[in-house]
């Protein structure tokens, strides 16, 4: 069953699989592994959950600014949908949380070169190399956006005004950009403190959750890390075999882009 939704303007098409845990679809399994790998093995900057138990498409992501940068202390709120076509072709991002940057468009999709189809594109400047390939996961993707949240890249922007403020704050001329992230952080710890989020404070608050490989619990609060819980995998349709599986796999960690349109 297939239910167009529409978002600012942009009419995206969202499919519900009700069977999804017992489909062997190459994408259902390649996401059950990467779901179930976040779960065991958390990793800084981020934390997800599904949206719907039984459709592995849709993830609520969870994205923390990064100490030492104008978003330190932000809780930022997106959606990641994927195709059915997974590994193969890459999923969109898309903020909830309003966000001003040069390679986020104003309905908060995300620009980055890491989500764009292996397709041959003269036009965009971009190489190959830099576009999406089955080797790049969920980690990969958003450990990209984290670091582009403070390391825009403006020879193409998605948004061409918040591009020329960005330039104008680093060449020191103006501090509105920043006025404006500084804002954002502050309007999204309101969100974080009404949901029971706790948010790191120190870098080594930041990159615990990847150094211990198990989630924390500060204050009563919900551990900033902590993803959607299951008493155990089967609720996914995962079993021993897959597990093994998702122990053994290697990340790609080092190979993500922070190039955007």
């Amino acid at each position: 069953m297939s239910q167009i939704r529409q978002t600012t303007g942009v009419t995206t098409a969202t499919t519900h699989y009700t069977s999804s845990r017992t489909s062997n679809s190459p994408s259902i399994r390649a996401l059950q592994l990467e779901y179930s790998k976040l779960q065991k093995e958390p990793v800084e900057g981020f934390t997800v959950k599904l949206d719907d138990d039984s459709n592995l498409y849709k993830w609520h992501v969870g994205i923390f600014g990064p100490p030492d940068t104008l978003y330190e202390g932000g809780y930022f709120k997106a959606d990641m949908e994927f195709p059915t076509t997974y590994p193969f072709a890459p999923p969109k991002v898309r903020f909830l949380t309003k966000m001003w940057h040069p390679n986020i468009y104003e309905n908060g999709e995300v620009c980055i070169s890491i989500l764009h189809p292996p397709t041959e594109d003269p036009q965009s400047g971009e190489h190959p190399s830099e576009r999406w390939n089955p080797a790049q996961n969920v980690r990969t993707i958003l450990m990209s956006i984290i670091s582009l949240l403070n390391e825009p890249n403006c020879s193409s922007p998605a948004n061409v005004d918040a591009s020329v403020m960005y330039r104008k704050y680093k060449e020191q001329k103006d501090g509105e950009y920043e006025t404006i992230i500084r804002r954002q952080v502050n309007e999204s710890k309101l969100i974080a403190e009404k949901e029971g989020v706790s948010i790191p404070k120190t870098l080594d608050d930041y990159v615990a959750p990847s150094r211990a490989g198990a989630t924390g619990n500060r204050n009563g609060k919900k551990s900033i890390f902590s993803t959607s819980s299951h008493e155990n995998d089967d609720d996914l349709g995962i079993d021993n075999d897959d597990d093994q599986m998702a122990d053994m796999g290697e990340d790609d960690d080092d190979n993500y882009y922070n190039e955007s349109d």
